[in-house]
């Protein structure tokens, strides 16, 4: 290599330092110091135990000393007779939970955008995405009681005249239930993204639409829809990686075994066979099929969102 080229070499490395402006901003770097270090411990050097999924794993052997089996257990996974439906139940209920979500979020954003009167707006907000707030555990105390055949829901129902329904005890109804809880709790929470989204939108356009003769509904089509597009597709993209998680907290405080075979997710099966029946090798394969399949989605709709929408994620 020749001097020129070394200094060239030096000089593109000092410019590529240059560029984070150390000097100015090293106060930003020294505060993203103390999370990267939180989750290169709790997120990064966990991963080195994912090794177990390839080998027969032996607690009191150890990591080294278990015997490597390659993909015996991703093998073992999907011929169990419960896999599919257990991945058909998760796949299920995280899209239920996601496109409703997502929808009524958009629904009930461009509803409050079109209120004016500011105090009633800001206390139908709160009280919507209070739920958000609120851990699985206290809810599902509370809703286990009132989907009971005697409480409070089927008591209302009675009084039409129709039989009570055993709303987490049916196989009919469990994951319509689960998905309408996770509506509920999360859709005005989610709202607040697409609020913030609106308001960032020219005013001018709308003035250009009124001008134009476009009533609320043709500004909402045309103005506000078009104007939150991006969030729409970004709010799609990242809920599209965690379709494999169907939400173990809210499936594991609610469900049993008289419903397994619709509740029964990867996460909670996971669960069992890890903890409870210590077949750690099984689950640990199970819980990276679970993760692998999750991240090519989301490789694959931000590159179908590039391409089609113009708009990327990372």
């Amino acid at each position: 290599m020749t001097t020129t080229q070394i200094r060239k070499r030096q000089g593109g490395l000092r410019g590529f330092i240059k560029s984070f402006h150390f000097e100015r901003t090293w106060q930003n770097y020294l505060m993203l110091l103390i999370p990267g270090i939180f989750v290169f411990i709790f997120s990064y050097i966990p991963l080195y135990g994912l090794i177990i999924a390839f080998q027969d794993y032996n607690p009191a052997m150890g990591f080294w000393g278990s015997e490597f089996v390659g993909l015996k257990w991703f093998e073992t996974a999907m011929s169990l007779p419960d896999f599919k439906y257990i991945v058909r139940n998760t796949v299920t209920i995280a899209l239920g939970k996601m496109i409703f979500t997502q929808l009524f979020s958009v629904v009930f954003a461009l509803m409050l955008n079109e209120l004016r009167g500011q105090f009633f707006k800001r206390t139908v907000q709160t009280i919507t995405y209070f739920p958000h707030f609120l851990s699985w555990v206290i809810i599902g105390g509370v809703f286990t009681d009132m989907l009971s055949t005697k409480g409070l829901i089927n008591q209302v129902i009675t009084l039409f005249g129709a039989r009570p329904i055993f709303f987490l005890g049916s196989n009919d109804w469990f994951q319509p239930t689960m998905i309408t809880l996770e509506v509920w709790k999360e859709f005005g929470y989610g709202a607040i993204i697409y609020l913030a989204a609106i308001t960032s939108i020219n005013p001018e356009l709308y003035e250009a639409a009124t001008i134009d003769g476009a009533g609320r509904l043709r500004q909402t089509w045309h103005v506000t829809l078009p104007g939150i597009a991006v969030t729409i597709i970004m709010m799609i993209t990242l809920a599209l990686g965690g379709i494999m998680n169907a939400g173990f907290d809210q499936i594991f405080v609610m469900y049993n075994a008289a419903v397994y075979a619709t509740g029964d997710i990867l996460d909670t099966f996971i669960y069992r066979q890890g903890l409870i029946d210590a077949q750690y090798s099984l689950s640990t394969a199970m819980g990276l099929f679970k993760s692998l399949i999750g991240a090519t989605l989301l490789i694959i709709t931000n590159i179908f969102a590039t391409k089609k929408f113009n708009y990327r994620i990372f």
